[in-house]
């Protein structure tokens, strides 16, 4: 058994007695301004343990979210009606879907871009039967509408029936016959002079500019419905009428003006194929589409199968309010990686609030690109959990003309490389090794700085006492 003097031997902290000890005034000084410092660089180094630290590396992109990426937008467009607006998807594997319509909505703008009425819902899309459109005699039926009498006469009947066409545009030429053939059809069964209950007219808008941009005519040919009573409305003075877009052959007009004539003693309603027009030339698109990982295009464009467009006065100017790609990110899940990341989500909704006009000055035909380059970025906590998975984008704008109708173009392309930042542990054996070297360090300095102090004020002392003698 070992004895205790053995025992004693190893003591590394062997001790003065207190009676052999001096105080001074400078090692008490010295030793709050130790423990000072102690304290300090004690909350310091907790801090730091306490803080997350996060390392960057870019790996080939493992995606876990499937194939397909989604693209969400709000997207405002001043001067492209909702009548026409389409969004369309393509890809370089071949995918081209055209007019996408279930996960978009659209509404109908003024020009400080806020919606007018509810959501605009096109008309259905028919198979145009061109029976009539051989080669016949045919005599002209419609009443020619200008500026001077469109008001008078869409007034002095209880319903107007309106085509605004393009003499240029196939369209118009295909569906002149049926057009004329069916209203002296109907002039003679409502005659003018004596009944007086319907009308058809015609509005040739390359002469009638201002009124067919009055009315937001966009596409040749447009038919409109104006009732007489109803087709203006109090707040904005925005025209409210209908837009026909049913079968054109004679057969099928006729019997839409016939159903027309038979609800006007009854409760008003929209007829079979037409629904109510654009009350405005605007149009906001919001909604999302789901594209594959792969270089593509999300187009927005004036489309239609049946109508022509000027490709002179099309002007897709636009306002993108909101536009990102992945799933949405909770504001509480990103306030939290911020916190920890404060880098992170900077360039994800690059676009956003930004707008893009073409000036008429400028010249016509101008389509508008973007083109963006998107990376992704995966957030993954100590214990290698995947707290964040968003894209974030740069993007690359231009507007240049073209011979074609104008479009707003988003050329994307996904990097096949991720960005991933995990979060680092620290180690709390190396946070206890710190404090201890703190602690020892502060220490053994303080005490150094007590010895030459003290041993200088004594030197300083004995010095004072030799000249004294």
């Amino acid at each position: 058994m070992i004895s205790q003097s053995k025992l004693k031997s190893v003591d590394f902290y062997r001790k003065i007695p207190r009676d052999l000890t001096e105080a001074s005034l400078s090692g008490a000084g010295l030793s709050i301004i130790a423990a000072l410092s102690i304290m300090f660089l004690f909350g310091m180094e907790l801090s730091n343990y306490l803080s997350v630290t996060a390392s960057t590396s870019v790996i080939v992109d493992k995606s876990s979210d499937g194939d397909f990426l989604r693209i969400d937008f709000n997207i405002s467009f001043p001067a492209l009606s909702c009548e026409f607006a389409s969004v369309d998807v393509s890809d370089v594997l071949g995918t081209n879907r055209l007019n996408i319509t279930k996960t978009v909505r659209k509404f109908s703008i003024d020009r400080d871009l806020k919606a007018i009425g509810s959501e605009f819902h096109s008309g259905p899309a028919h198979d145009i039967n061109h029976g009539d459109d051989i080669a016949e005699e045919y005599s002209e039926g419609s009443i020619p509408l200008t500026s001077h009498n469109f008001d008078r006469v869409s007034h002095m009947y209880p319903i107007v029936v309106v085509n605004f066409y393009a003499p240029w545009c196939p369209w118009c030429t295909r569906l002149k016959p049926s057009w004329e053939k069916a209203a002296k059809i109907i002039r003679e069964r409502y005659n003018p002079e004596i009944d007086g209950r319907i009308i058809l007219a015609k509005v040739d808008c390359t002469e009638e500019g201002d009124l067919c941009r009055r009315n937001h005519i966009q596409g040749y040919p447009s038919i409109r419905i104006f009732r007489k009573g109803s087709d203006l409305r109090e707040d904005h003075g925005h025209h409210e009428h209908e837009t026909y877009y049913g079968d054109r052959d004679t057969e099928s007009l006729v019997k839409t003006m016939e159903t027309l004539v038979s609800q006007i003693f009854v409760e008003k309603g929209n007829t079979t194929d037409a629904v109510k027009a654009p009350l405005t030339g605007g149009c906001r698109m919001e909604g999302f589409v789901r594209v594959k990982k792969v270089p593509g295009n999300l187009i927005i464009s004036a489309r239609s199968g049946v109508h022509s467009f000027d490709a002179s006065q099309m002007n897709m100017s636009h306002f993108i309010s909101h536009l990102s790609f992945g799933r949405k990110i909770s504001t509480q899940v990103m306030s939290d990686v911020k916190r920890m990341i404060p880098y992170i989500g900077l360039s994800h909704d690059r676009l956003n609030g930004r707008s893009f006009i073409n000036h008429w000055d400028a010249g016509a035909n101008v389509t508008i690109e973007h083109y963006l380059q998107i990376v992704k970025t995966e957030v993954l906590t100590r214990n290698l959990v995947k707290l964040v998975e968003e894209y974030e984008y740069t993007a690359h704008s231009s507007l240049m003309q073209n011979l074609e109708i104008p479009v707003a173009k988003f050329h994307f392309e996904l990097s096949p490389m991720q960005v991933l930042i995990t979060e680092n542990s620290k180690s709390f054996s190396h946070f206890i090794t710190n404090i201890c070297a703190i602690i020892g360090g502060v220490f053994t300095v303080a005490g150094i700085l007590d010895s030459i102090l003290h041993n200088t004020i004594r030197l300083m002392k004995k010095v004072e006492l030799g000249k004294n003698f």
